[in-house]
């Protein structure tokens, strides 16, 4: 990890993606938060995947060469304070 705040945010088609996907990342070394899946992105799941976004093209091949399937990558900044307190 490299301590840097998370500004991306990976959706799933179901949440059961998005638990194997935090397990995967951490077991990688990257920084992997589950969170509330925000509505404005995406109303899949409930569920969604915070991480370091410099990092995607390294996220997506460890979670493609464990068959996790994600929905979309998405930069996200929190829109408040109360969203940051959940996922920080």
């Amino acid at each position: 990890m490299t301590g840097k705040q998370p500004d991306g945010l990976i959706s799933f088609f179901a949440s059961h993606y998005a638990l194997r996907a935090e397990a995967v990342l951490k077991r990688a070394g990257m920084t992997a938060q589950l969170i509330p899946g925000p509505k404005d992105l995406s109303p899949n799941c409930g569920v969604a995947l915070r991480f370091e976004y410099a990092q995607r093209e390294a996220a997506l091949a460890a979670l493609a060469a464990h068959k996790v399937q994600v929905e979309d990558v998405h930069r996200y900044t929190p829109r408040s304070d109360e969203w940051r307190k959940t996922c920080a």
